[in-house]
């Protein structure tokens, strides 16, 4: 299998590359455009500054790239977020695949959202607990598929078509982190 680390700059790919080769599988870390469409899994990392990541995906010509993707794409932090069409972060459009404006969280909030947080499925049921650091939030909505809670209800995790996103660190997030990822491996 192919894996693809998206490499723009935008923080945590040698985490993400570890997590990966902890499963078995030795992705590459890449920006060239040959690399991400062969891929069969890509992975869309981030941390930092929507308006700065956003930057660098429209100077390499990602932004273009990365909604075209037709094999199965996992943003995880930065990248889920950079997936919608907006983020109140420096104000700033983002890629679009998902139409949801990525929110701060209310000024009476502690920020960032840091630490290990229990997240749920639709059904109310605890999925895990996964790593969190960060302060813009994507709120509950239809592609939502799993939430968290601080201050508000948010998306933990999203997915439409082949995108899916996780607001969370799985790459920190000790085991169930890791059933994370290796479920992505195995999706189609």
């Amino acid at each position: 299998m192919k894996l693809v680390i998206i490499d723009y700059g935008a923080g945590n790919t040698q985490s993400v590359k570890f997590a990966f080769q902890r499963l078995g599988v030795n992705p590459v870390l890449s920006s060239n455009e040959e690399d991400i469409l062969s891929a069969d899994k890509v992975i869309f990392p981030g941390v930092g500054h929507a308006k700065a990541a956003m930057d660098v995906l429209k100077e390499k010509q990602l932004d273009r790239l990365i909604p075209q993707l037709k094999q199965p794409v996992l943003g995880i932090c930065l990248g889920m977020q950079l997936m919608c069409k907006f983020s109140e972060e420096g104000k700033t459009p983002c890629l679009g695949i998902f139409d949801e404006t990525v929110k701060l969280f209310e000024p009476k909030a502690k920020v960032p959202h840091m630490g290990w947080q229990q997240t749920t499925d639709s059904q109310q049921q605890t999925t895990g607990f996964y790593y969190f650091v960060h302060s813009y939030y994507v709120p509950v909505n239809n592609y939502t598929t799993l939430t968290c809670q601080y201050i508000t209800d948010f998306s933990a995790a999203v997915q439409k078509d082949n995108f899916y996103g996780v607001q969370f660190h799985p790459e920190k997030s000790g085991e169930a982190g890791e059933q994370l990822l290796q479920k992505f491996l195995e999706a189609r």
